[in-house]
């Protein structure tokens, strides 16, 4: 029999079901504790989310079961839920995409199994302009995390004879995302263009250990610099999102620091972090990753 909870977040009524379900088997993380994870990590997490117009992947019957994407906010959302129209290159004309700014929002879609949320990089403001600027550091098959994470402080460094910081986070699993706030007038085809430019100058350096290019057979033993995320209708996984792995990994704000001592040890353990850990981490530390929802930084002209 389905089990339904009924609670009140922010003066709106949610009804909370299946509580009880075992979301990520091999860790025993149920449903419930999913929703407690956001709620929890609410208050990092939604600035990073407000604004920005949302991807769910759903796993109604856990990670190890059946997934889908959903851009279009569902139907049934309550009034509470707001939604931003935005232009589609794909099949619909427009895409009604789920709006997530308050906690009510995040626990009802917490509720909807919606394990991973995902970014598009514009606030709905204006759609047109991003953000940030973002590098997907995808470590192929034969990588290890010293490579990854030599590739990131190279990155660093070419960033900052530029004249502009960025910040690190993992990507929940084996890569890193390198954030590279802006918040201020840019559009699409500059952010693309220049974080294209800047993958194949990496790859020109390391031609053995970086690609820049999209198909699959050019990556194995080598980073992956994914510029391509850097698109006005492709999403990232936001900061403080868990992950569909095994285990209730979250993608984490870390610090450089953090980051060099890892490539030392040489264990990709050093950058996992799972729910209960982040939510220390945060009580401890706070938001390391809040300097990139306001650091102004105009984008170079050349690389």
């Amino acid at each position: 029999m389905k089990t339904v909870r009924e609670i009140e977040v922010e003066g709106n009524r949610l009804k909370l079901s299946n509580l009880d379900k075992v979301l990520y088997p091999s860790a025993g993380f149920t449903k419930a504790q999913v929703i407690d994870y956001y709620a929890r990590i609410g208050p990092v997490m939604l600035p990073h989310l407000e604004g920005h117009p949302v991807t769910m992947k759903r796993y109604p019957d856990g990670v190890e079961g059946e997934y889908f994407y959903e851009k279009e906010c569902p139907a049934y959302h309550p009034g509470w839920v707001s939604t931003k129209s935005v232009q589609s290159n794909n099949e619909r004309s427009v895409v009604n995409y789920c709006m997530i700014n308050n906690l009510s929002s995040l626990i009802w879609v917490a509720n909807l199994a919606s394990l991973e949320l995902h970014t598009l990089l514009a606030r709905d403001s204006d759609m047109t302009k991003p953000t940030s600027m973002v590098f997907d550091l995808d470590p192929r098959p034969g990588v290890t995390v010293p490579d990854c994470a030599g590739i990131a402080f190279e990155l660093r460094e070419l960033l900052e004879k530029l004249g502009v910081r960025c910040f690190p986070k993992t990507s929940g699993g084996k890569g890193l995302h390198i954030n590279v706030p802006l918040n201020t007038e840019v559009d699409f085809d500059e952010t693309k263009r220049f974080a294209h430019s800047v993958a194949m100058l990496l790859e020109k350096r390391h031609p053995e250990g970086v690609t820049s290019v999209m198909r699959k057979a050019r990556r194995t033993g080598k980073v992956f610099v994914d510029w391509s995320q850097n698109d006005d209708h492709k999403t990232t996984v936001c900061a403080y999102s868990l992950r569909a792995r095994e285990r209730p990994t979250v993608s984490t704000p870390v610090g450089w620091e953090e980051l060099a001592e890892a490539a030392e040890r040489g264990e990709a353990s050093a950058l996992a972090f799972e729910a209960s850990g982040v939510l220390e981490r945060v009580e401890a530390r706070g938001d390391v990753f809040a300097e990139v929802l306001t650091l102004e930084q105009e984008l170079p002209s050349v690389v």
